[in-house]
């Protein structure tokens, strides 16, 4: 049961989900902020992630989601967490939940043909805006009911979503496992530009990190726009020696990295520009064999063409055409 990954295309994609996909920093989080009698009744220990993503693709780019089962008093039920990393708070998120949420209905289904009744979805909401949040978290509140028509709210659906704002969290209040309260504090300070605080390069919890972990977390605080100065002296006040090594062999690794692939797509490039070139001058010499002349307009026309595929083209026409004119036609 699950739908196709979207692509990870910003940072804090790759940050949530690698962290968060871990069931157990999965759990700590969860457990944070559930409401704690629900919390209570949930076996842990079946939690669960199923793979894929039920985010519509004009919000990959900006949100990211994990979908849970987990046994609440014995029955199956859905965890659902969306991520919001765009800037501003979404009015309608109620309608996008319901509609994930509605995916992952007619998934079960698909997967459980002989069902005879739905599971729940408990959906929750991280926000990482700089602001905290108005809009209200029940669904109903989207709709507008005429005056005095109240009966009509027994028609229209409705639920409820937990929704955990880290503008609202201080720092040292956010709770669960090492790598998930950094992670939390890492996307939290990077919209306050203070990622390079103490709370972020917290020893205490950094120490315990995978070095799997530790190198994502570096990886995510060095793209993003820093002062590469501030970064190399904030690495030197690392009093644990080996976490000091690491973090500095690291960001050589980094660097280099960067290197490479700045060179490889400046070969690239290269190689790209020099194949327009070509294809330019193996149409003005078509044109040139064929008809004597190109005259100065036409050629600064065909200098002007980048794409490969029409400059493809345009040579095939340079050699069938039958004059000038009509080879013009065709750009």
């Amino acid at each position: 049961m699950s739908r196709p990954e979207n692509p990870l295309h910003q940072p804090h994609d790759k940050l949530v989900k690698s962290t968060f996909s871990d069931p157990d920093n999965a759990r700590a989080f969860l457990e944070s902020h559930l409401p704690s009698k629900l919390a209570r009744r949930m076996d842990w220990n079946s939690l669960t992630l199923v793979s894929g993503s039920f985010i519509d693709p004009e919000f990959a780019a900006t949100s990211s989601d994990l979908l849970f089962t987990v046994k609440i008093d014995g029955q199956p039920a859905f965890l659902y967490i969306l991520f919001e990393h765009q800037n501003q708070e979404d009015p309608f998120i109620g309608l996008r939940l319901l509609t994930y949420m509605v995916r992952i209905w007619n998934d079960y289904l698909r997967a459980n043909p002989g069902a005879t009744k739905l599971p729940p979805i408990l959906p929750l909401v991280l926000a990482q805006d700089n602001k905290p949040w108005k809009s209200s978290t029940r669904f109903a509140d989207l709709i507008d009911i005429p005056e005095g028509a109240g009966e009509i709210k027994k028609h229209i659906p409705d639920f409820e979503f937990q929704l955990v704002e880290l503008f609202r969290m201080p720092f040292e209040k956010i709770l669960g496992t090492p790598m998930g309260i950094l992670t939390l504090r890492a996307l939290k300070a990077e919209k306050l530009q203070t990622l390079l605080d103490d709370l972020v390069w917290d020893e205490s919890l950094l120490i315990q990190l995978p070095s799997a972990s530790f190198e994502m977390l570096m990886r995510y605080i060095l793209d993003r726009d820093l002062d590469k100065p501030a970064f190399h002296r904030r690495l030197k006040t690392l009093r644990n020696p080996k976490l000091s090594k690491n973090a500095m062999s690291l960001a050589e690794q980094f660097r280099q990295e960067g290197i490479r692939k700045g060179r490889q797509q400046g070969r690239k490039e290269g190689r790209q520009e020099g194949l327009i070139f070509s294809q330019q001058q193996a149409i003005l010499e078509a044109l040139e064999i064929r008809f004597q002349r190109v005259p100065e307009g036409l050629r600064e026309e065909i200098e002007s063409i980048i794409d490969t595929k029409k400059l493809t083209r345009l040579h095939r026409a340079a050699i069938t055409s039958a004059d000038l004119e009509t080879f013009a036609a065709e750009l």
